[in-house]
């Protein structure tokens, strides 16, 4: 059996989805917009048209507008 990664999951719904999310920063700062892609270490987000690239380690929570299904699809 593959294991799941969970991370990865969420956050391909979410971009796939185009939910709009808040991004909470572990340093208070929150985001809001949409993902747009993300690697191992990083997450696109767009807000109003405008980019921003933020490491993931500086992330403390996703925060999306609706329910978003991880369920593994095979």
């Amino acid at each position: 059996m593959k294991a799941v990664n969970i991370q990865d999951v969420y956050l391909n719904q979410l971009r796939k989805n185009n939910i709009f999310v808040t991004v909470f920063l572990l340093n208070g700062f929150q985001l809001k917009g949409t993902i747009k892609s993300y690697d191992n270490f990083t997450v696109l987000v767009e807000t109003d048209g405008k980019q921003q690239l933020i490491y993931k380690h500086a992330i403390s929570t996703f925060s999306p507008a609706k329910p978003v299904s991880i369920e593994h699809q095979e």
